[in-house]
């Protein structure tokens, strides 16, 4: 017998225990799907029940926390227990969130995937050894990160150019330029222009003032108009010489048009000169203050020209080492999300130990995330970071100095030291799976159903209980049914496991979990 022919029997489209990685999992996705569906239908009603909460761990509710108010979740797990998966069902509940409070969205900033930045600041440096790299990594840098990735997709979402916004597609952009308050259109002009990662910033910053109606700075206008239209003035003075100038010298004309000249010729120079050195110098203080973004120098110095004067001033810029601009910053970007119905935002940091430049290795990580322990950034209003760490940085952060608590406030972060899964949490989870990839009308069934008579369900939650997380326990439960199929013809027709094949791939799958977390083996 082959596994087609037992979920053919069981009315089972699709393998429920396939999937080991959230991100490629299609019955996790499935699962989703159906959680969207349920969504709708909740927002119609406006009820605020969650779909199958036998897919969630049980410390989702403290994870999620209040998303009217989101706060901070520090959240420590191994390799296979959920972590990935917990980050698409924060973004599922937010977009749940979103459809029963438009005028009270939360806007989720992913910052998940640090192969682009880490790269970049490592080609900056002269030593060719990452953890020198990623030791030089600031609370500063996180923050610039982060509000790059956020920037970058509400002014993706403005423009229409990308389909990421979709929280943003209900906003009439037509209207802000009448419906934000100045100060907001001035400070997502100024967020833009710094922060914008798009291969064409500098061009998007000139769409992004005219749709946010923005006129062009003053002082811009008569700089251009006296460097560009400067010319009328020497050939004014022609013209006068020409008309009226017989009871005048000549020495008096030739003076008074060598001055039209020379004043023109500062104000040409100064366009064409000074102003953009002063332009290009600001840029590339920015560009070595923002060592983790990949923006050219020429790009940001073409996206300050649309800024008032005020707005590039050192105290505004990042262009230091203090992170008091950077917090500016986010205060800057929370009132223009406040102005399209935005009550707060969430922060879900999340594969850590996935670039290329950490590749997993435990000292590299602890130097990567450490810097984000700070309490005065974590405790930021209406603000708040899930971060969705390895295990191996618990065992690193109990070993720190009382000093570095004190620091980090752990006990206000909704701290979850370990996520773990109770044999029966693993049955709701595989059961709910099942379910999902059941044909459509089927005659219900649970999992214990698959096994035979003299399996109680308790058997079942007790080995799932050996596994202690969903990936494992998938590979178990897929192992007993490909044990079975492989032993048993399709003419015998025996379309349930029995105990003795429960108890074999118990042991074996129970000794692999062991060795695994002695690092003796692989996953």
């Amino acid at each position: 017998m082959n596994l087609s022919q037992f979920f053919e029997h069981w009315q089972i489209q699709e393998n429920p225990f396939r999937g080991e990685e959230a991100r490629h999992d299609a019955v996790f996705a499935r699962m989703a799907i159906h959680r969207s569906r349920e969504r709708s239908a909740e927002a119609a009603r406006s009820e605020p029940a969650r779909g199958d909460v036998s897919a969630y761990h049980s410390d989702f509710e403290k994870i999620v926390g209040d998303l009217g108010a989101p706060a901070t979740a520090v959240v420590f797990g191994e390799k296979g227990s959920g972590k990935t998966a917990i980050r698409i069902q924060i973004a599922d509940e937010a977009a749940r969130h979103n459809a029963r409070h438009p005028d009270g969205r939360v806007f989720l900033i992913p910052y998940d995937d640090l192969n682009t930045e880490l790269d970049h600041l490592h080609a900056q440096g002269r030593d060719n050894d990452p953890l020198t790299t990623i030791k030089s990594v600031r609370l500063a840098d996180h923050m610039d990160a982060m509000l790059s990735v956020g920037v970058t997709r509400l002014v993706d979402a403005l423009l229409r150019e990308d389909d990421t916004g979709e929280d943003l597609r209900s906003v009439d952009t037509s209207r802000l330029g009448r419906t934000m308050r100045k100060r907001a259109r001035r400070d997502l002009l100024l967020l833009q222009a710094v922060y914008d990662r798009h291969p064409l910033a500098h061009e998007r910053t000139n769409a992004v003032r005219k749709l946010l109606r923005l006129a062009t700075p003053a002082r811009e206008v008569w700089s251009r108009l006296l460097a560009y239209g400067g010319w009328v003035l020497p050939v004014g003075v022609l013209a006068a010489f020409f008309t009226i100038g017989g009871g005048v010298s000549n020495n008096y004309w030739i003076g008074v048009f060598s001055g039209s000249v020379a004043v023109w010729g500062v104000f040409l120079l100064k366009r064409l000169f000074w102003d953009r050195m002063v332009r290009a110098g600001i840029a590339k203080r920015l560009s070595r203050q923002m060592r983790m973004l990949d923006r050219p120098e020429a790009s940001l110095a073409e996206s300050l020209e649309h800024l008032d004067t005020l707005q590039r001033q050192p105290g505004v810029l990042p262009v230091q080492d203090s992170e008091e601009q950077r917090y500016e910053m986010f205060d800057a970007l929370r009132r223009c999300l406040r102005e399209l119905g935005f009550t707060g935002a969430v922060v879900v940091v999340d594969r850590v130990d996935e670039p290329t430049l950490v590749a997993g290795d435990a000292e590299r990580m602890r130097a990567l995330v450490w810097p984000l322990f700070n309490n005065k950034f974590l405790q930021q209003d209406r603000f708040g970071v899930k971060m969705l760490l390895p295990i191996e940085l618990r065992h690193a952060l109990f070993k720190e100095s009382a000093s570095f608590f004190q620091e980090a406030r752990l006990d206000k972060q909704n701290l979850i030291e370990r996520l773990t899964w109770t044999g029966a949490m693993l049955y709701d989870l595989c059961d709910a799976r099942l379910q999902a990839c059941r044909s459509p009308g089927a005659e219900p069934i649970t999992l214990r159903d698959l096994f035979t008579d003299d399996v109680a369900r308790q058997d079942i939650v007790d080995a799932l209980n050996q596994m202690h997380q969903p990936r494992d326990a998938f590979k178990f439960l897929y192992q007993c049914l490909v044990e079975h199929c492989s032993n048993v013809t399709a003419e015998e027709q025996q379309w349930q496991v029995p105990r003795l094949v429960l108890e074999h791939v118990r042991k074996e799958q129970a000794d692999r979990v062991q060795q695994l977390h002695r690092g003796i083996r692989p996953a």
